[in-house]
């Protein structure tokens, strides 16, 4: 796989660990962090062997989230969150994903974690679905996946707050998730996915399947929604500047 701004290896016999790295970028969600997510993910569909990936980031970025040009094209008009699904290349995976979220988690890049069928934060990263910040709507499927993983109570107030979340905070509210140091995050990912691994493959996919299954169904109902939302509140004036604004800082 060539492409620097993700890595593809096998980790041990069946592991798959795919690491953002666009330094360039932040793990912002770059045209090239985009296609190299795409691309591993189809590697890992087009592998029988395979039977659990580990998904994560570098330093202290795990992912985040959109662009400034990407986010002023939509503001703009000239594209919609769902031209690339990204977002849901965990949940579409048919193996088990582990996100081990050991960095920053931000907007679109904290969504696309929870959409993993296992989850593991920092206790030092901060964790935010920060949409509300720039004045827009959540888009991503963050209105269902965000509840849903967190919390109703919890969730909410991340979308409408748009806070920023220390992993540590998100320990003591109580989030249903492993919560450790940043620096144990990825050998705990590892363990994780070896104690997954011992299963049969055509178990994985099956129980998978019936596990995330309403997940599926309700998703495209809800980017429908979100994108319906975006239509009303994504082109106003105010929207462009706190963009703008917000990159600069």
């Amino acid at each position: 796989m060539k492409n620097s701004a993700v890595t593809f290896k096998e980790v041990e016999s069946c592991i798959v660990q795919v690491t953002m790295q666009d330094r360039v970028h932040k793990n912002t969600f770059s045209k090239e962090l985009v296609q190299g997510l795409i691309e591993a993910f189809q590697m890992i569909k087009a592998n029988s062997t395979y039977k659990v990936v580990i998904l994560t980031g570098y330093d202290n970025y795990f992912c985040s989230g959109g662009t400034q040009e990407g986010l002023l094209a939509i503001h703009e008009g000239r594209g919609k969150f769902t031209d690339v699904n990204v977002y849901a290349l965990a949940l579409e995976c048919e193996i088990p994903v582990i996100a081990a979220m050991q960095g920053h988690g931000i907007g679109g890049g904290f969504v696309m974690g929870l959409f993993a069928d296992f989850v593991i934060l920092g206790r030092e990263s901060v964790y935010t679905t920060n949409f509300m910040k720039f004045g827009f709507t959540p888009g991503m499927g963050a209105t269902y996946i965000v509840p849903k993983k967190m919390g109703f109570s919890l969730g909410e107030e991340m979308l409408l707050s748009a806070g920023n979340y220390r992993g540590a905070e998100l320990e003591k509210r109580g989030v249903p998730f492993k919560i450790l140091p940043r620096k144990d995050v990825l050998s705990s990912a590892l363990q994780l996915a070896r104690q997954v691994a011992e299963k049969p493959r055509v178990s994985l996919i099956t129980l998978k399947n019936h596990m995330v299954e309403s997940i599926r169904e309700q998703l495209s109902k809800v980017v429908s929604q979100e994108v319906a939302m975006h239509e009303k509140t994504f082109h106003e004036p105010e929207v462009k500047e706190r963009i703008v604004k917000l990159f600069r800082k």
